[in-house]
């Protein structure tokens, strides 16, 4: 005859109630204390561009409100697809989150084969900025003062001045196509890995012209480095009052660069309250709104649900302007 010792037995009992009864509670607390480690944000483009112009101080600030570290991985390539697919694969435990642009709601209309859906690989954050785009050139390679003089100057050289981008299907690379529809003119497409290294062979004088967020060109304009000769827009960017826009010389070219913060899907509902909370916390300092004015913009309050449904209409938007413009991947 089998014996059981009861004793032994009811005390494994109460213990493994007691671990399902704290287990729950245990998680909570986990995710309620987010961060306890360093946060990983995932840039998809190099150092230098618009993208990390307001990822580091956003990140900064939020390292020293926090009290963890936000790093930045720059993982650039592809138009930036590249970034966003290993944004896409990672963890969803709220240690690793993707800040993206404007380049990955024309990236559906570019790149047939991408491995990972913006809309649904994702859960958007929130907004982080919204800058017009500006055109600049080298002043020594293009020496045209205002946008009359710019048009002027591309149409006389037929097809031999260039302008470089962020890569095929970026926004940079749809601007300027826009622009040659518009305008009339044929300026040739460079791509780069990214609006930084473009911008570099750009002050080197390896190429005449860019299409560029106002984030990645602010410091450069600044330090007289390159000229800019309008941005595209309806009124003049905030933080650069003297750069005209080009409806000032009556060409109806309007384009905006946009950056966002996405989660991989998955990621628990309480980070990314607690993540939106730190974020309009770190926008509405005078730190940031001051910085974002410096790189022409102003400091959001775009946040979840209604980021994602501008993304939507964003993805909408540039694959008509992408069919419209003819763009290809070079």
């Amino acid at each position: 005859m089998q014996h059981f010792n009861f004793s032994l037995t009811r005390r494994l009992i109460v213990a493994a109630l007691a671990a399902t009864t704290v287990t729950a509670p245990i998680t909570s607390f986990a995710q309620s204390a987010w961060p306890s480690k360093p946060v990983t944000i995932v840039v998809p483009f190099p150092a230098g561009g618009g993208t990390d112009a307001f990822a580091r101080p956003l990140t900064a600030t939020l390292s020293k409100n926090m009290g963890k570290q936000f790093i930045i991985d720059n993982r650039g390539g592809a138009g930036g697809t590249l970034g966003a697919s290993v944004a896409a694969k990672a963890a969803p435990d709220g240690y690793t989150f993707f800040l993206g642009a404007v380049h990955h709601a024309i990236a559906p209309s570019m790149y047939p084969k991408l491995d990972y859906d913006i809309e649904k690989s994702f859960v958007p954050i929130a907004l982080v900025s919204s800058v017009p785009q500006v055109i600049v050139v080298n002043p020594q390679k293009v020496p045209a003062n205002d946008l009359k003089g710019f048009i002027d100057a591309a149409k006389k050289a037929d097809g031999k001045m260039n302008y470089g981008s962020a890569g095929s299907g970026s926004s940079h690379h749809l601007a300027g196509e826009l622009f040659n529809g518009l305008a009339g003119t044929k300026i040739t497409h460079v791509p780069y890995k990214g609006a930084g290294p473009a911008l570099v062979d750009l002050i080197g004088g390896q190429i005449d012209v860019m299409f560029d967020g106002m984030g990645s060109s602010a410091g450069h304009i600044k330090g007289g480095r390159i000229k800019a000769i309008a941005v595209a827009s309806d009124k003049r960017a905030p933080g650069f009052p003297n750069i005209p826009t080009a409806a000032e010389s009556g060409l109806n070219y309007k384009v905006s660069t946009w950056y966002g913060l996405w989660a991989p899907k998955g990621t628990p509902a309480d980070v990314i309250a607690k993540f939106q909370a730190e974020l309009k916390k770190a926008y509405n300092s005078d730190e940031l709104k001051t910085i974002w004015n410096g790189l022409g913009a102003e400091t959001p309050d775009v946040y979840g649900d209604a980021f994602g449904s501008f993304v939507t209409s964003e993805i909408k938007r540039w694959g008509e302007v992408a069919k419209a413009s003819g763009a290809k991947l070079d």
